[in-house]
């Protein structure tokens, strides 16, 4: 049976929270997501909790910082004019929006406080300096040197 190692393809169900039960994300109840590893598409130490599972392994781990989504970062908290965002859009404190990098990326961004005049935003991912509760079960693998191989 296939094991994931660090190239692997996987379709998992996942969720991500902390230790507290807050829940940040949970696709037991919807499709499965499917990434490959080694690529940034999950955090480090998320792909390190799963490597060596199989199909049909379940497993809870709890990962702290260092390995999930970081410190939080003083340079990541920024002040922008009250003019960049939509006058119409009610801000609160505690809100996470999505903003676009100059690159066309998009990136998670927590309402600090905010004023008439100015919006300071923390551009920290949300999760930074907290302790993640990950649940998986693996529904499938594909470890694409072997695929490769099989061809041949």
């Amino acid at each position: 049976m296939n094991k994931i190692n660090r190239n692997s393809i996987v379709t998992l169900h996942h969720k991500i929270g902390l230790t507290d039960g807050f829940v940040l994300e949970d696709t037991f109840e919807e499709e499965p997501i499917t990434f490959q590893l080694g690529t940034g598409e999950l955090a480090e130490g998320l792909e390190f909790a799963i490597i060596g599972l199989q199909e049909g392994d379940e497993q809870t781990l709890d990962i702290g910082p260092d390995l999930s989504f970081g410190y939080p970062d003083d340079e990541a908290i920024h002040t922008l004019d009250r003019s960049e965002f939509n006058p119409d859009m009610p801000l609160q404190q505690g809100l996470i929006l999505e903003f676009s990098t100059p690159s066309g990326d998009t990136l998670p961004g927590t309402i600090l406080k905010f004023d008439d005049e100015s919006v300071k935003v923390d551009f920290n991912h949300p999760l930074a300096g907290q302790t993640v509760r990950y649940t998986v079960k693996i529904v499938a693998i594909e470890n694409p040197d072997e695929a490769t191989e099989m061809l041949n």
